[in-house]
């Protein structure tokens, strides 16, 4: 199903919900829509008021229990469907695909949720809807379109054979011989040696003809995952709602030293500090260990998940 049809069903979809789709006429044969018979499917689950969501969101961090679970994600569908639709530009097949793996994320988020923490659960499991649904593309580039007609599966399995085979006898093997070969146009033979690999591809073309993306944009990141990319980013700016708090609970020297001193890119040394309120740089040093302490014992009370050494990472 392409991003056409996909966005048909939708449209069909919301036209019935609005009341102004066309009765269908006499003798009209109606065909059946798996994707348009999730969004049905998936349209009688009622949504959450922000209230019945929080009080969901408490009593299943408290007890896990099925039937909570069961409204959360529910309640979400619709969500994972939009994010969905968003991606299937990347993803020329089955958009039920991205779906299956955009809920696969929801229940996810819902299972790492923290309603502690002030952040709204749509926009947390956001990221992990997109998260699997990218992952899945990327899992899945390579097989995309291999072997769906009888031709490209003829050419999936003999088409390195027949090139090995004419180079063997001197032969080059350009397209245009293995299309009169194997009954096919020059077309397909460059898309499959494109597919099993043969051929180089530019990593700056663009994934599809009239696509605003490349294909360097898909290449997953050796350094983190999309969890961990999620997880820290998450973490940064809790951690920063966090400092802004704990601001409020020092005295006007010591947020000067935390503020000048262990936050800044810059810091005064320890003699300039010492200098602005007229002391020794023995005595900045034990405060700057005070507030240090301090904001270590309050990390540990309100962000319990970070590490020890966080604050030392990050300062």
């Amino acid at each position: 199903m392409n991003t056409s049809q996909s966005e048909d069903s939708w449209n069909t979809f919301l036209e019935k919900e609005e009341g102004t789709a066309p009765p269908p006429s006499k003798g009209e044969v109606i065909r059946y829509d798996p994707l348009q018979q999730y969004l049905y499917e998936i349209n009688r689950y009622p949504l959450l008021t922000p209230e019945e969501e929080k009080a969901l969101l408490l009593k299943y961090q408290q007890t896990p229990e099925p039937d909570v679970a069961y409204k959360l994600i529910t309640a979400n569908l619709r969500l994972v469907v939009k994010i969905a639709m968003e991606f299937q530009r990347y993803w020329m097949q089955n958009l039920l695909d991205l779906i299956q793996e955009g809920n696969i994320g929801l229940m996810q988020a819902l299972n790492k949720f923290d309603p502690f923490r002030g952040i709204k659960f749509s926009y947390y499991a956001s990221f992990w809807i997109k998260a699997y649904i990218l992952k899945f593309i990327m899992d899945n580039w390579k097989l995309v379109k291999i072997g769906t007609t009888q031709a490209q599966r003829k050419l999936f399995y003999n088409l390195k054979k027949e090139k090995g085979r004419l180079l063997a006898l001197g032969i080059d093997p350009a397209p245009k011989l293995l299309s009169e070969t194997f009954d096919v146009s020059e077309k397909e033979i460059i898309e499959m040696d494109q597919r099993l690999g043969e051929w180089e591809l530019s990593l700056d073309a663009p994934v599809t003809e009239n696509s605003a993306d490349d294909h360097k944009s898909f290449i997953p990141s050796k350094d983190a995952s999309p969890e961990k990319i999620l997880s820290d980013l998450e973490l940064k700016g809790l951690l920063q709602s966090k400092l802004d708090l704990f601001r409020k609970s020092l005295s006007k020297r010591e947020l000067i030293i935390f503020e000048k001193r262990i936050l800044a890119e810059d810091p005064l040394t320890l003699q300039e500090l010492g200098g602005q309120f007229g002391v020794s740089r023995e005595r900045i040093r034990q405060l700057e260990d005070k507030v240090i302490k301090k904001v270590k014992v309050y990390l540990e009370k309100e962000l319990p998940e970070v590490r020890p050494n966080f604050f030392n990472e990050t300062s």
